[in-house]
């Protein structure tokens, strides 16, 4: 085959998460689309695969919807370029073989980039292929996945991330912002942006964003004050909080108050407020053409200076090169 094409290879293990290959290989052939419009050429992009593991071409993924492979991992022509692993619900390894796990280890030392969609942190991390690496996987399986192999930096919260050539993500969708960053590691910010746009989706969610927004990460509480101080926050981030005026709403003293808030949230009323400011700062700024002055005012942040620490501690960049990378205006 021409090696002008970039080969995107998909490893499809037996039971996989349906979207863990479909995301990403309609992100990339979108992508194939845009350039070969640009071009009139047919050999300077994306070449899609998908490989079963063995002969059996045909392969039942978890949803019961069954893909026809193109090959399998037993005989290819072409050298892989991407490679990606997608999830197994549950992480159930022992359905990928020996075999398998030593192929892929073998293909890691090969290929300019191998990746892993949701779980298939696992199929690779019992590949050896993540070793002393920092990953990324499905947040309900972050501890398991850190319990079952100890030489991983797993991250909670990172939708997706970078380890030299190894990438991992989170959750099943987050193979689609995976791919984003690739395509526009590959061909631009342009290329990239156009495909979100075909796919209707947000360009492109920053690897280190949280999984979730603060209001799902904190879980609802059962606790009528607190859930009602949750439900009156969002509309009031620019006004002057304080946790006196938190326990006075509450109906508590400011001491048992913040007892009750971290118990029933998992933080701290101060870290819950900011976080709330930061994500609303960042909606403003992929959103509107406002000031960086304005939206620091309007998300309670001070000032550009206050809100530019804040970014950087949690998001490691600035407000300015986070409207200009994300915005979707």
């Amino acid at each position: 085959m021409d090696k002008t094409y970039k080969h995107i290879a998909f490893l499809v293990v037996p039971n996989a998460t349906l979207l863990d290959i479909t995301g990403p290989y309609e992100a990339f052939s979108l992508a194939t689309q845009c350039l070969q419009s640009y071009t009139n050429k047919d050999k300077t992009t994306y070449k899609l695969h998908t490989l079963s593991i063995d002969r059996n071409k045909i392969v039942r993924t978890s949803s019961g919807l069954c893909l026809l492979c193109e090959n399998s991992i037993k005989s290819l022509d072409y050298e892989i370029n991407t490679l990606f692993i997608p999830g197994i619900p549950e992480s159930l390894t022992d359905m990928v073989d020996a075999k398998t796990l030593s192929w892929i280890k073998r293909q890691s030392t090969k290929v300019r980039r191998i990746c892993s969609v949701c779980t298939g942190a696992f199929i690779l991390a019992e590949a050896s292929v993540l070793e002393n690496r920092n990953v990324a996987t499905h947040w309900k399986l972050c501890n398991k996945l850190a319990e079952s192999y100890p030489n991983l930096k797993v991250d909670n919260e990172s939708i997706f991330i970078k380890d030299e050539h190894v990438y991992t993500s989170a959750g099943v969708s987050s193979g689609i912002d995976l791919a984003l960053a690739l395509i526009e590691e590959d061909y631009g910010r342009t290329l990239a942006l156009e495909v979100a746009r075909e796919l209707v989706v947000y360009l492109k969610r920053p690897g280190n964003q949280a999984q979730f927004s603060v209001t799902l990460s904190h879980q609802d509480s059962d606790h009528k004050p607190i859930q009602n101080i949750k439900d009156w926050l969002p509309e009031h981030l620019k006004d002057r909080i304080t946790v006196e005026q938190l326990a006075e709403q509450a109906l508590m003293s400011p001491r048992n108050f913040a007892r009750v808030f971290t118990r029933e949230t998992g933080t701290t009323p101060a870290k819950y407020i900011e976080k709330l400011r930061m994500e609303a700062a960042c909606r403003f700024l992929t959103e509107t053409d406002l000031t960086l002055e304005f939206i620091a005012h309007e998300c309670g942040l001070t000032g550009i200076d206050n809100m530019r620490r804040l970014f950087l501690r949690h998001l490691k960049i600035t407000p300015s090169d986070y409207r200009q990378r994300f915005r979707t205006v």
